[in-house]
């Protein structure tokens, strides 16, 4: 693949062969059959692919066991019957004394019985109906029965839902463009083809006269038409569950506890970009899944849904980290690698150039120097807008280091290319005020020098653009296309270095991400260790991203690793938020002050000495008390409502299962769920 970082164009290599549909799976894609499957609109976070929406009566019926809710509805109905026979007589009884049945004919006294009866019947229904919860015996006995023997059982209502034949994948294509449908019908077609195509139908309806080369696009490829550049029509190695006419992600199972609403309860938990969309926190120590369960697999969709045309990915991590194989991306960027094919643009985000000389300044800084960050954006400023004046690109990190390091043969080939350009006096003034801060005690060049000696290592020499030509260097700002970028860090070898770079691309990430042109792509990033790379011009920028059709996946082991003063405001920035078992109990009450309380009923016994009654019963208390020890007493009972945490920090520390995860969803429309206890097993 190719890069242009100026035009922030890419195409496939021209010795690149195309990718065939990988065969992982077991079977043949059945393109109808996951089609015509239902997918009923559904409450956030709910797996639409395949949902039974959940009945609240049956829910609610199914708390109570068989056994005594069928014995309580017996004992009613005997009683009700001797009621209703004992209650007719005593009606009549009662009319014929009060003289009201006296000179009634045949059939007046006739529809006055009938009357009395169905009274009596009406008013035993509703009192010993309720106590014995007839209605909830008729629908889950009665009701059944009657429909298995006495007319057609009845369908489930999402049964009811799914097509009664099979469904035309082509049925839009076949009336203006036959061919091409003819030529899908004989390919075999994947969720990833079908989506790819089906957008490429959709931008044809908004401009027939993109009609003619569809059609010819298609007939010549068939079900690679419209490919992706990378020409790879699916990615090797699957694992996880998506649906990509929803583009959602099937995360894991929510379960069926009384804290989990009734609409989740039982239900897949997917993740969409109309959730993604506020970013994700998830927090929780080594070992319990973070990266296999959660930061994979929503790699895996984003690459997916950009090779259907929909996203764009970037997915930064440590080297070694279970992110996905390289054949996932399209873009690999392994700063001391040298057998890595693209290096990293340091100022590739903005078009600004104090703008992309802030930036790299932040991401420069360690977070106990952060006091001085202003100081070091000026200084960097006032560096990197003469550099750029002068020589109409931007400065590498050697030259760099140099110039912010008072190197005078540096200052004066400077000031020989302003004044040659016509720039020296726009520039003078900020390359005098820098040589002067030189030698200072408190000058932020000199410590921007130190940081960026981290990143002049010979490890680095071809990873970052400069004078000489080097690797092609990949610039955030190329987020317009469905590109899918990897960066691995050198956690290991420079792990420093790993932290400033992992810094440098989420703040470039955030800053293009908002800035976009073309924000119907969905942009994602995925960070595995997210300790390092945020920063208070991030935190703000997350809140942003929502409006850009953008969002985050932000991973940590857990808080403490963040500065105290970023902890509350990272969580107000994000609207969806994921704790794994065995979380630290004070990151527990962060996530348990966010998600709030809810009334819960509270039934409270009291216990009490029996002291009433005469001489007689106190006698016989003291008896029983001599012979058996314990003394008589009373007990009471009191219900009322109090407000309880959600989840609390106790729970979040200790209560959690293996495998299981308690996440809460906001989407980009404001629609929020709240926290979900899940199986992120299955």
């Amino acid at each position: 693949m190719g890069l242009d970082g100026t035009q922030g164009k890419w195409t496939a290599p021209a010795d690149r062969a195309p990718v065939a549909l990988p065969q992982q799976r077991s079977q043949p894609f059945d393109l109808t059959a996951w089609i015509s499957e239902p997918r009923p609109e559904a409450a956030p976070g709910v797996y639409r692919h395949g949902y039974r929406p959940t009945d609240p009566d049956r829910a609610r019926d199914a708390r109570v066991p068989a056994g005594p809710l069928l014995l309580r509805a017996a004992l009613n109905l005997l009683v009700a019957w001797f009621a209703y026979v004992y209650g007719v007589e005593l009606v009549l009884r009662l009319a014929g004394l009060l003289g009201l049945l006296n000179g009634l004919d045949q059939t007046t006294a006739l529809v006055a019985l009938v009357a009395v009866n169905a009274a009596v019947v009406a008013a035993v229904v509703r009192l010993f109906g309720r106590m014995g919860r007839w209605p909830e015996v008729w629908r889950r006995y009665i009701a059944p029965l009657l429909a298995r023997t006495v007319t057609h059982e009845q369908p489930d209502p999402a049964e009811a839902a799914r097509p009664t034949g099979p469904t035309d994948p082509w049925q839009q294509l076949r009336h203006r463009a036959p061919v091409a449908a003819r030529r899908l019908d004989a390919e075999a077609v994947g969720d990833v083809d079908y989506v790819r195509i089906q957008r490429a139908w959709e931008a044809v309806l908004g401009d027939g006269e993109l009609l003619s080369a569809f059609t010819e696009e298609v007939a010549a490829r068939g079900a690679a038409a419209c490919a992706h550049p990378s020409e790879a029509r699916d990615l090797p190695g699957r694992g996880a569950v998506h649906d990509l006419l929803t583009r959602q992600l099937r995360l894991g199972t929510a379960q069926d506890v009384i804290k989990n609403p009734v609409a989740h309860r039982s239900a897949g938990l997917a993740l969409d970009p109309a959730v993604l969309g506020t970013s994700l926190l998830a927090v929780g120590p080594a070992g319990t899944g973070k990266t296999a369960r959660l930061a994979r697999p929503v790699a895996e969709a984003l690459c997916l849904q950009a090779l259907a045309g929909t996203a764009c990915a970037v997915v930064v991590g440590a080297a070694d980290a279970d992110l996905g194989p390289d054949e996932w991306y399209d873009v690999v960027i392994a700063p001391g690698d040298p057998a890595s094919a693209y290096g990293l643009d340091l100022f590739g985000a903005a078009g600004e150039v104090e703008e992309a000389a802030a930036r790299l300044a932040d991401a420069l800084l360690p977070d106990e120097l952060s006091a001085r960050a202003e100081n070091a954006r000026t200084a960097l400023q006032q560096i990197v807008g003469p550099f750029h004046a002068a020589y109409r690109r931007y400065p590498g990190v050697r030259e760099l280091r140099a110039l912010l390091g008072g190197d005078p043969d540096g200052f004066a080939a400077l000031e020989k290319a302003l004044r040659e350009a016509g720039q020296l006096d726009r520039h003078q003034s900020d390359l005098q005020h820098r040589m002067r801060q030189h030698g200072r005690a408190d000058d932020p060049g000199t410590l921007l020098a130190d940081r960026l000696a981290l990143l002049d290592r010979p490890a680095f020499a071809e990873c970052f653009p400069g004078p000489r030509p080097g690797k092609p260097a990949f610039a955030m700002r190329v987020l317009d296309h469905p590109l899918r970028v990897r960066v691995k860090l050198p956690e290991h070898s420079h792990p420093e270095a790993a932290r400033m770079l992992s810094r440098l691309v989420v703040a470039q990430f955030v800053q293009a991400a908002g800035v976009r042109r073309e924000q119907a792509l969905f942009a994602g990033l995925v960070v595995d260790d997210a300790s390092a790379a945020l920063d208070a011009h991030t935190v703000r920028g997350l809140q942003r991203m929502r409006t850009a059709n953008a969002g985050a996946v932000l991973l940590l082991r857990t808080l403490v690793d963040l500065p105290e003063a970023l902890r509350t405001p990272l969580f107000g920035a994000v609207g969806c938020r994921m704790a794994f078992p065995g979380i630290a109990p004070w990151d527990g009450k962060l996530f348990s002050e966010a998600w709030g309380t809810h009334l819960v009923a509270e039934t409270s016994v009291t216990h009490t000495p029996d002291t009433s009654g005469g001489l007689l019963r106190r006698s016989g208390r003291f008896v029983r008390k001599a012979l058996s020890g314990t003394a008589a007493q009373t007990q009471s009972v009191t219900t009322r409502d109090v407000e309880r945490h959600r989840w609390s920090p106790s729970e979040l520390a200790h209560a959690l299962p293996t495998g299981h995860a308690v996440i809460s969803l906001t989407t980009v429309a404001g629609e929020q769920v709240p926290p979900l206890l899940v199986d992120l097993r299955g």
